[in-house]
């Protein structure tokens, strides 16, 4: 019989004090076993969302949410297997990118991918605009597609961190989403459960991500790369700017056209340059000597993701619709373009359908939001700013709402930050 009780461990971590290796295993299990309620979990995540977890705790807690379920064996395969993880933002279309370039390149990339919430949109529901296109496959045909073709972008198994999927809802429903300690163990158990041998950490920082500042950015970034190479994963966490969407295009069918044009040489130069540095840093983790340019420029890339789309049942080649119901916002005088709100124009996408609020809601692939002008673009009164996007008026309207104000004009020529912050090896 067991000398632990939720409620003692509850209460050790709500006064300050560090919770014991053999308490973590049993709370975990226990829960994951249905014995501990989620009332008992949903205080012992708000005490760990106020007094965190110390890096001993936190190394244990992410070890048993890897022990609570399968891993994938990657080792036959006959390339070196690098990934990628973005901790989410507005126009965020990069793995769709970088996937086919860095297989192009040599390497295999397992890009196990997730669903958008909220004014953040998810990689597998871009694919899905795509027609036949399937996100779901089982361990042996990732397996197989990462041999054959070099990348695979599917959903991640149930079996992979079970823990951390009813951990996941549990949070977003108890408001301690925000966690560096819950953030941290939840990405890096299912990366590290993947088993990838090299990992780049893309950390989105700014207006339209969940960490606002650089300074919690930084503390995401090492607590994740400590965790990675803890475990035998050579991880590199790059910040990232999002202040302003990412490219022009957000939503789901539209962000795969600009995808679609990148690989074709040709889109945003900021999703050209971001795309770029992840794929050198994950290049080089590798040991793969290789431009990136090179394949992105050639047509190699695009070849792959044509390859890559065909074996999970889609047409690449399918033209893609946008929604039928379509607005123009247009500038209200003269001006040079300050800022533009990711949150806001990640919101309005959202609204106009592309997003949802519930794991359960529909999306829509046609809705959208096309971002006409950037930072420091000077603006003249009735240019358009944003084209909307969505399936019937009622979401047309909504997003008009939310889009009004995403676009701040002044006399003021402003300087255009960086996307490419710092980079955080430790």
């Amino acid at each position: 019989m067991s000398t632990h009780s939720a409620v003692d461990i509850i209460t050790t971590k709500r006064d300050g004090a560090a919770l014991s290796d053999d308490a973590i295993e049993w709370m975990l299990d226990s829960y994951g076993g249905g014995a501990v309620a989620d009332e008992q979990m949903s205080a012992l995540l708000m005490a760990i969302y106020f007094q965190g977890l110390t890096p001993r705790e936190l190394a244990r807690w992410t070890d048993v949410m890897i022990a609570s379920g399968e891993r994938l064996d990657l080792s036959r395969l006959s390339r070196p297997t690098v990934d990628k993880h973005s901790t989410g933002g507005v126009g965020d279309k990069i793995s769709l990118i970088l996937a086919p370039l860095v297989a192009a390149c040599g390497a295999a990339v397992p890009q196990l991918s997730g669903r958008g919430l909220g004014h953040t949109g998810g990689t597998l529901d871009k694919l899905e605009s795509i027609p036949g296109w399937r996100a779901h496959l089982s361990n042996d045909e990732a397996i197989d597609q990462l041999e054959s073709i070099g990348a695979v972008i599917c959903a991640a198994g149930t079996g992979l961190a079970p823990i951390d999927r009813k951990l996941y809802a549990l949070r977003d429903v108890t408001g301690t989403v925000e966690s560096i300690p819950l953030i941290s163990s939840s990405i890096m158990s299912k990366k590290i459960a993947e088993g990838t041998q090299a990992l780049v950490l893309d950390v989105k920082v700014g207006r339209g991500a969940f960490i606002k500042t650089l300074s919690r950015a930084r503390e995401l970034a090492s607590t994740m790369v400590g965790l990675g190479r803890s475990h035998g994963v050579a991880t590199v966490a790059q910040l990232t700017a999002m202040n302003q969407p990412l490219g022009r295009a957000v939503g789901n069918a539209i962000e795969v056209v600009e995808s679609v044009d990148v690989l074709r040489g040709d889109g945003p130069a900021d999703v050209r340059e971001l795309t770029l540095a992840l794929a050198r840093t994950m290049l080089e983790l590798v040991g793969i000597d290789v431009d990136p340019v090179t394949k992105l420029d050639d047509g190699s890339a695009y070849e792959l993701y044509c390859r890559m789309i065909e074996a999970q049942g889609g047409d690449p080649t399918a033209p893609l619709a946008l929604g039928s119901h379509r607005h123009v916002v247009t500038a209200a005088h003269d001006g040079i373009v300050q800022s533009v709100d990711a949150l806001g124009v990640g919101v309005a996408a959202w609204r106009l359908g592309a997003g949802r609020a519930r794991k359960e809601d529909p999306v829509s692939a046609g809705a959208g939001v096309m971002c006409l002008v950037r930072e420091g673009d000077f603006v003249v009164a009735h240019q358009p700013l944003f084209e909307l996007y969505a399936d019937d008026d009622e979401h047309l309207e909504r997003g008009r709402a939310s889009i009004e104000n995403a676009v701040r004009l002044g006399d003021q020529s402003t300087d255009v930050e960086s996307i490419l912050i710092e980079r955080i090896s430790s």
